[in-house]
């Protein structure tokens, strides 16, 4: 992914409604979220900020546009977290999972559950 831009909690919440519907109109990504439903124009003005961003295209349709992320989820997950391990964990995957099991009473079984996907990942 060649975008390394962040997004705000809005500009995300935006983009997790359209990556669950795969393209929608304003009105409809405003039926996904949560109330108090935001305005039209506040919707429209952070889509908008998102295609200048260039996380979300659009087509026209009728009168108005259908809008579709660019961006797939996956990589903007993977790119938020090696921000996260850089910003807060030193770079560190290690650092970041012994945070998680000392501060967050990561059960034996999620890690156990690590450990095996790290070995067929080996075994790949």
């Amino acid at each position: 992914m060649t975008n390394s831009k962040q997004l705000t909690k809005a500009e995300e919440q935006f983009m997790q409604v359209l990556w669950g519907l795969k393209s929608a109109s304003v009105k409809e990504i405003i039926a996904e979220l949560p109330e108090p439903k935001p305005a039209y124009n506040t919707v429209s003005t952070i889509i908008r900020i998102l295609e200048t961003k260039e996380f979300v295209g659009h087509t026209a349709k009728g009168r108005g546009y259908v809008y579709h992320p660019i961006i797939a989820k996956e990589s903007y997950s993977n790119q938020s977290l090696n921000k996260l391990v850089d910003g807060y964990f030193g770079g560190s995957f290690k650092s970041m999972v012994s945070f998680f099991v000392a501060k967050n009473k990561m059960d034996m079984s999620e890690l156990d559950a690590i450990l095996k996907m790290i070995d067929a990942k080996k075994t790949e």
